[in-house]
């Protein structure tokens, strides 16, 4: 009895001792070598190192014009640096002067209600012109090509030209107001409309984001189109549950480059409030973030303060991004998803 079951119990056990060895592990227990990256054949080697080559001129670029400024930048945050004389170092007291600075909390504040005014404006109105330019047919390359032509214009000649156009006076806006029995207000002098003035002038370089909702516009399937006037829905709800939706990517894509252009506006403020002949008369309200930052680094040789200035906006930036991609990734289609 005990003999057979010590004989039936033995093919088991040499069952359970013939196991397939782990992963990494050679048959009789002991650990294997890892296994190594597979050599890369001659022709991959050759196309690695030729793909480096092309794209070096951009890493270089990146590493001299962009990352080199950003870590000096850094650097002197941490300094008083009035370019006359070596750097000191000062700790984090550029820091504290940020927030000691009425004028730095004053300049983030116009900034952050021009970037309010014109970043949904700005993606209207290019919406709209896009819509429009869906529709014009033969002509579309014409117009595709007048919208975009600003975006080529000097940010300085451009700003010379409204300041001419929003004047007070004589200038054309508040003419054609004045047709239709408006009275236009001082764009360029009265506190009240100096950021909103300054919304307006931004509008003009939105010829590139038209051209990207238009081409996110042709990209709409037209069978959904159809089936939903079969359905009998009306233009308004197709907008809203066919073409908000298959457009929403690109909408997205502009929001945050609108924001992250608005919040470093500088070409257009200073050129319209801060030349020459307007420094004198320059308000607060149109002082922005960029503008003041250029004051103290340029004007008044605080180096060290701007660069502090800079670091700040950066993180500021970086923190509405970060909103913007979490709250808008729960509403954006992208394509290739199922």
């Amino acid at each position: 009895m005990t003999s057979t079951s010590a004989s039936g119990s033995a093919p088991a056990t040499a069952q359970q001792q013939r196991v397939d060895p782990a992963p990494g592990r050679s048959a009789g227990g002991t650990s294997g070598a890892k296994r190594g990256r597979p050599k890369r054949s001659p022709l991959a080697r050759r196309e690695g190192r030729a793909g480096w080559l092309f794209i070096s001129p951009w890493v270089i670029g990146f590493l001299i014009f962009t990352a080199g400024p950003m870590i000096a930048s850094l650097v002197l945050s941490f300094t008083d640096y009035q370019m006359i004389q070596a750097p000191h170092s000062v700790g984090v007291d550029n820091y504290r002067e940020l927030f000691d600075d009425p004028r730095v909390m004053k300049s983030l504040s116009n900034t952050f209600v021009y970037a309010a005014m014109f970043v949904p404006l700005g993606t209207i109105f290019a919406l709209v012109l896009a819509m429009m330019l869906q529709r014009v047919g033969k002509a579309g390359g014409f117009f595709r090509t007048a919208f975009y032509l600003p975006e080529m214009t000097p940010a300085v000649a451009a700003a010379a030209m409204f300041l001419l156009l929003l004047n007070g006076q004589q200038g054309l806006l508040n003419k054609v107001l004045g047709w239709f029995g408006i009275n236009g207000p001082n764009w360029t002098a009265d506190p009240n409309w100096l950021k909103p003035s300054l919304a307006i002038v931004s509008l003009w370089t939105v010829g590139g984001t038209v051209i990207i909702y238009l081409a996110a516009l042709n990209g709409v399937p037209k069978q959904l189109y159809e089936a939903a006037e079969l359905d009998g829905a009306g233009p308004v709800t197709r907008f809203f549950r066919i073409t908000v939706p298959m457009i929403s990517g690109a909408l997205f894509f502009t929001v945050i480059t609108h924001t992250i252009a608005a919040m470093q506006m500088f070409d257009q403020a200073y050129t319209m409030f801060y030349g020459p002949q307007q420094k004198a008369t320059a308000s607060d309200e149109s002082l922005v973030y960029m503008v003041y930052l250029f004051q103290n680094a340029f004007q008044f040789f605080k180096m060290g303060f701007a660069s502090a200035m800079a670091w700040l906006l950066f993180v500021i930036i970086m923190l509405i991004t970060f909103i913007q991609v979490r709250v808008g990734n729960r509403y954006v289609y992208y394509h290739g998803e199922r």
